[in-house]
């Protein structure tokens, strides 16, 4: 019986230690906004093709992660949504207990940027009657996977050239990828550089779906 318990803890600390890997984690939170081939993944998570592979084959083999080939390349995906919850539930627990993450989490959100304090489905509301402008700043492909309901596809690094396309008279909301992600701060502070009324909404899609809420894919 003994040998049995211990084989049931082995086979769970098998996700344990898929998990133990930052770079791993970033990979499945780049994974949480869609399908992305394996360079695509190494250039996101600024490491070479190899590396990327070796740890893509570790989540795979702790079954977080599938394959499958599309012409000379190889697509991974999340192996389903209950992988997303896993991240979303790991980062909050570390957000609660680590006081060097909220130290860290605080130089990104800062100066009443955060809607934390809104209700979310108040932003939806609102998206829908047209009083705020929800702005997609991740790239368009992952847009296209799965966003919040009533946002506008506008990626960061087409935001300077467009910026006539964002009327200055709403409210904007930017998101991302979730709290670790730059790219919505970096847009909140271009817009506010221009006079723009713009917030950070630290969700992504996968705290967005965790909490219940809508996504449209």
């Amino acid at each position: 019986m003994t040998q049995l318990k211990s084989h049931l803890y082995e086979q769970v600390a098998r996700i344990g230690r898929a998990l133990a890997s930052p770079k791993r984690l970033e990979l499945i939170e780049l994974l949480c906004q869609g399908e992305k081939t394996v360079e695509t993944l190494a250039a996101q998570a600024e490491i070479s093709v190899k590396l990327a592979s070796a740890h893509l084959k570790e989540l795979r083999l702790a079954r977080l992660v599938e394959a499958r080939k599309d012409g000379k390349y190889v697509r991974y995906r999340l192996a389903d949504t209950g992988v997303a919850d896993l991240w979303v539930a790991l980062r909050s627990q570390a957000e609660e207990r680590l006081v060097e993450l909220q130290v860290a989490l605080a130089n990104i959100v800062a100066h009443g940027d955060d809607l934390q304090g809104m209700d979310r489905r108040s932003i939806l509301k609102k998206a829908a009657s047209g009083e705020v402008l929800v702005l997609d700043v991740r790239p368009a492909e992952e847009y296209a996977s799965a966003h919040l309901p009533h946002a506008r596809s506008l990626p960061l690094d087409e935001l300077k050239k467009r910026l006539k396309e964002v009327p200055k008279e709403l409210p904007v909301v930017a998101y991302c990828r979730g709290p670790f992600c730059l790219m919505a701060k970096d847009a909140v502070e271009l817009l506010r550089k221009r006079g723009y009324r713009a917030m950070h909404l630290t969700d992504g899609v996968a705290e967005w779906r965790a909490r219940g809420l809508p996504i449209e894919e």
